[in-house]
């Protein structure tokens, strides 16, 4: 049971790190002013949809059933409609730092909906460390992105963004118990295409998008890994679970985000961003080890009783 759970946290590391670039990557895309932030919030999904629907296609899998079609649905308008859109709006004005003032909320929320949809009950310590991790990380990134001058409508966007994510999340770590990783986020991007694919025209007909080879590369990057691929290994992770854990693997994420920002938007990092960073990834360690000490308690009670019972010859069950 321990090493699935290293398993789970393995695999949700692996899905923050490709959503680490996708914040830096909208800002690359949209500050060029050519593509519109609708275009470039559903093209992505349209993107990610008709590789999915091809990989559905290509292995023959079956459809899902009765109301996992409305589970899905919570899925798409999640991670698939409402944060692609709401990010892509937010950061046309809001700074790639500035946008992971707010998305460090995300971890909070993911484990606050794990706990509602998943009936999980994390420790004390834990949601001691996730709180502290979170305050920790809206800290840092706001000493990084300037801080907050007075709530702006880019931070309600991403606030909903926060919202739809953790949702979609949740709900999605749950189904892909059921249809499987990939097939989950497939289905939800299938699911949804109609709607994007609508928004797309629209958002081509009231501007052709231009851009620079490095903003369609952004863009490229957008549609592939971060509406796709990093969903593969994400769900996965949360699947295995224990979801609130995994949830907090994210805390890391703007700490990334930020250093892809300073990479390809030639943003200065100072100090405070590397110990804000260590501060971060600490409280992510901690978090997930508690509940790992947990598990690992839990296997060695479970030991000691076996032991016992072979002494006297009883079966347990």
């Amino acid at each position: 049971m321990l090493s699935r759970s290293r398993a789970g946290l393995g695999w949700g590391l692996l899905g923050v790190a490709a959503f680490s670039f996708t914040v830096p990557f909208t800002r690359v895309a949209v500050e060029g002013g050519g593509m519109s932030p609708l275009f470039i919030g559903s093209g992505r999904a349209v993107i990610a949809a008709l590789l999915a629907a091809t990989a559905l296609a290509i292995t023959r899998q079956r459809l899902p059933r009765g109301v996992q079609w409305v589970r899905l649905s919570v899925v798409a308008a999640g991670v698939v409609v409402g944060f692609p859109v709401l990010t892509s709006f937010a950061l046309t004005t809001a700074s790639a730092s500035h946008g992971a003032v707010v998305i460090a909320l995300l971890p909070a929320a993911t484990a606050v909906m794990a706990v509602l949809r998943g009936h999980e009950r994390p420790p004390v310590p834990f949601w001691a460390m996730a709180i502290i991790g979170a305050i920790a990380t809206i800290v840092f990134t706001s000493l990084r992105g300037g801080g907050f001058s007075g709530l702006h409508w880019s931070d309600l966007l991403l606030l909903g963004a926060v919202v739809a994510a953790g949702t979609g999340y949740a709900e999605g770590g749950l189904l892909a118990r059921e249809l499987g990783a990939w097939q989950t986020i497939s289905w939800a991007l299938v699911l949804s295409a109609p709607l994007m694919i609508a928004l797309l025209g629209i958002s081509m007909s009231q501007r052709p998008p231009t851009g620079t080879s490095i903003e369609w590369a952004a863009f490229a990057y957008l549609g592939v890994v971060s509406m796709f691929l990093g969903f593969f290994a994400w769900y996965r992770g949360l699947a295995i679970g224990p979801m609130a854990q995994v949830g907090q693997i994210q805390l890391v994420q703007p700490v990334m985000s930020i250093c892809w920002a300073a990479l390809f938007l030639s943003e200065h990092v100072t100090w405070s961003t590397v110990l804000g960073g260590v501060t971060v990834i600490a409280c992510a360690g901690i978090a997930v080890r508690t509940r790992l000490g947990r598990v690992a308690g839990a296997d060695a009670r479970w030991g000691a009783a076996d032991a016992r019972v072979d002494e006297q010859g009883v079966s347990r069950r």
